[in-house]
């Protein structure tokens, strides 16, 4: 009996064991399904196609798109990398499995087309597309084949923006300028403007400031989204900056001019606005340079008395 009882102990360990294991696993990565496996049929030429449209935005959707001319040149994939399958690059993982939800940034239950069209109309600059067009189902049929094992309502960790620890004192662009000097200058260029690829019509390294790049409205102008982002994929290929150096380039970044869009609707309640969103009115009475650059960690505290 007692054999039989150690032999039982020692499964239930081992089982024990695996689960954590595969826990581990499973909270550690996130890998995109193989292009290869994408079916040889209707839907599946339809996934592609929105793999297309991510990929290479600018040749279907930009200035002097095949489709239409409703967006400032950029690709979706500059921002959500390698198509939006790349870890902690702002993938798409979470994107199907995640709407429709509430956002409190319009106060509203949005869809996942609403959530694509903001990107359009905020990252890219540009105007939506229509909900029932068949580049807006090409997208969304790419994003749901992506998180076809994404359980819903789950986001898998890597997706998203990585977030920082707030600073304890405000982002410095002065600091940020040298750090983009040394560091950025050789993909995106002393002035910003970003290079194209072979094409001459995709960007391989987006502008990320000026006519073309993205506006005031989009989430990226966010200093904790940007300098998130940045500390995850940035220098690209070889992220190595430090979390301050992040935060500060990210801030000279965002100090640059670009396109400037008011979108009053945003944060109908305003105690939800977040505390780096720079554009007024706000919950509290700090200024707006301090809600832009930071730090952050007294506003937080302040909202957290009320």
């Amino acid at each position: 009996m007692r054999l039989v009882v150690m032999m039982l102990f020692i499964l239930w360990t081992v089982s024990v064991i695996v689960m954590h294991v595969a826990c581990r696993n499973d909270k550690a990565y996130w890998t995109p399904p193989d292009t290869a496996d994408i079916p040889h049929a209707a839907a599946g030429d339809l996934i592609l196609y929105g793999r297309e449209l991510i990929a290479r935005t600018a040749v279907y959707l930009g200035p002097a798109g095949k489709v239409a001319n409703i967006s400032n040149g950029m690709n979706c994939q500059n921002c959500h990398l390698e198509a939006g399958t790349k870890f902690m690059g702002n993938n798409y993982a979470a994107a199907a499995a995640n709407f429709p939800r509430f956002r409190e940034r319009s106060g509203t239950i949005e869809s996942l087309e609403k959530k694509i069209n903001d990107c359009l109309i905020r990252s890219l600059n540009g105007s939506p597309l229509d909900s029932n067009s068949r580049e807006m189902r090409a997208m969304i049929a790419y994003m749901e084949w992506l998180g076809k094992d994404v359980a819903k309502g789950y986001r898998p960790p890597g997706s998203g923006i990585k977030e920082l620890p707030y600073l304890e004192r405000a982002a410095d662009t002065l600091k940020g300028r040298m750090i983009f000097e040394r560091e950025c200058v050789q993909c995106h260029a002393r002035d910003g403007s970003g290079k194209y690829d072979s094409s001459g019509v995709n960007y391989l390294y987006p502008p990320l400031w000026g006519t073309h790049s993205y506006n005031t409205g989009a989430g990226i102008f966010r200093l904790t989204k940007l300098a998130g982002y940045v500390k995850a994929n940035m220098p690209f290929g070889n992220a190595y900056l430090s979390e301050e150096e992040a935060w500060d380039v990210a801030a000279f970044v965002n100090s640059q001019s670009r396109p400037v869009k008011v979108f009053e609707e945003d944060w109908p309640v305003l105690s939800t606005k977040p505390v780096d969103v720079a554009t007024g009115p706000f919950p509290d009475t700090f200024s707006v340079m301090q809600h832009k650059y930071g730090p952050f960690g007294p506003i937080v505290q302040s909202r957290k008395k009320k």
